[in-house]
């Protein structure tokens, strides 16, 4: 009988809430031993600041220098095909080049310009949430759409294609599936972007896909376009869709916090980075590797190893957040790192902040009445994924 898979320290959770562990784990050492899902030692960073830290600095927490997470069973050269373009897989001067090229696509000002068309999209779910009849799972005709057809438009990917590459993503990010099973899908999924990519270059398009091949198709190889596609199309709808799930679960849960938002749509910025900072779905960023000893909360961490960092602990921090563990929507949550920290903060955060602070008026907008279709049933959270969230959330109104 094969043993059932255990969860990591880092991505056990009690509902909305980190495990006690790690709050004792950041409370007291800072820093803990663990094993990685693969089966490698590594320390947890647990702390705010010291998560900050790492992050800050590249040049003692490599992301080249970790391995790539395949199956182990990848040739040198297909390790590098993979690879490629994977910017959270790589250190600055590398990295810096390739954000370069994406940087102005996601500007504030850029984003701005596709605030009537997101509108467009949520409205257009909002409508398909309400023929779908009471109760409705809003996971699957809320949350799941908008991100996805935004990421869509963006990239220049076939919606029609959806339903395989969110299949492909939830497959990706399932920590309990074997390396064998994870690798084939990383194998799949490049499969598919390599038939976009190759479409992209016989005829431009006027979507990010075609940008990057008209003005960097002399900088970037056909591999580091695949893999940037890869990753945009991954974290612009797995991230989003699960903050708008987990989300909306949270105030509907703290109706006095949705009351507020109902009551001043203006209060939808500082609830947005609360939710962000509350939630803390990136449950696991890549790790990193020392490339000299490096001491943190006071521990000394060997030149090789490597470091995970637990961004659901760091962003419950007393140090950092006063009453952290409160969900409250009034706070000033600045400085969470919900969506990373320095040269790899997210890329998309601009787009991922917009969406949200449309999405949600609207759906409160279309339905004041909106509820929890049984509010005794346990939520079905995806706890083994490396992007925290539901599978179904099943509303009334």
């Amino acid at each position: 009988m094969t043993k059932a898979p255990e969860l990591p320290l880092q991505m056990r959770r009690n509902g909305f809430d980190p495990v006690k562990e790690l709050a004792q784990a950041r409370e007291g050492e800072g820093v803990v031993r663990m094993e990685t899902p693969f089966g490698v030692p590594a320390y947890l960073v647990c702390r705010h600041e010291d998560v900050r830290q790492v992050l800050s600095d590249p040049a003692r927490f490599s992301s080249a220098l970790t391995p790539f997470p395949g199956s182990g069973q990848e040739d040198a050269d297909e390790l590098a095909r993979l690879r490629a373009g994977q910017l959270i897989g790589f250190d600055p001067p590398e990295h810096t080049r390739l954000r370069r090229m994406l940087t102005p696509e996601f500007t504030v000002r850029r984003m701005r310009r596709l605030e009537p068309r997101i509108s467009e999209i949520v409205e257009a779910a909002l409508d398909d949430l309400e023929r779908a009849g009471r109760p409705a799972d809003l996971v699957a005709h809320f949350a799941l759409p908008v991100p996805s057809l935004v990421i869509c438009e963006l990239l220049g990917v076939p919606y029609a294609d959806r339903a395989e590459y969110q299949d492909r993503s939830a497959r990706l990010l399932d920590t309990s599936l074997p390396m064998e099973q994870r690798g084939a899908t990383l194998r799949e999924d490049r499969a598919y972007m390599a038939g976009l990519v190759a479409r992209a270059q016989a005829d431009p398009g006027e979507d990010m896909l075609g940008m990057l091949v008209r003005e960097h198709g002399h900088d970037l190889s056909t591999d580091e376009l695949i893999g940037i596609a890869r990753l945009l199309l991954l974290a612009g709808h797995e991230t989003t869709s699960n903050m708008l799930g987990l989300g909306t679960l949270a105030l509907l849960r703290h109706p006095d916090q949705l009351a507020l938002i109902r009551e001043d749509p203006a209060r939808i910025e500082p609830a947005v980075e609360e939710l962000m900072r509350w939630l803390s779905i990136v449950q696991v960023l890549p790790p990193r590797t020392t490339t000299t000893d490096v001491e943190i909360a006071g521990h000394t961490i060997p030149a090789g190893s490597l470091v995970m960092l637990s961004l659901p602990a760091a962003n419950r921090d007393g140090a950092f957040i006063d009453d952290p563990d409160t969900f409250d929507i009034t706070r000033e949550a600045a400085g969470h790192v919900a969506f990373g920290h320095g040269v790899h903060h997210c890329l998309g955060a601009p787009l991922a902040r917009m969406e949200m602070r449309i999405a949600f008026p609207a759906l409160l907008r279309r339905f004041p009445g909106l509820a929890l279709a049984d509010p005794d049933e346990q939520a079905d959270f995806r706890a083994f994924s490396a992007v925290y969230g539901l599978r179904a959330l099943p509303v009334t109104w």
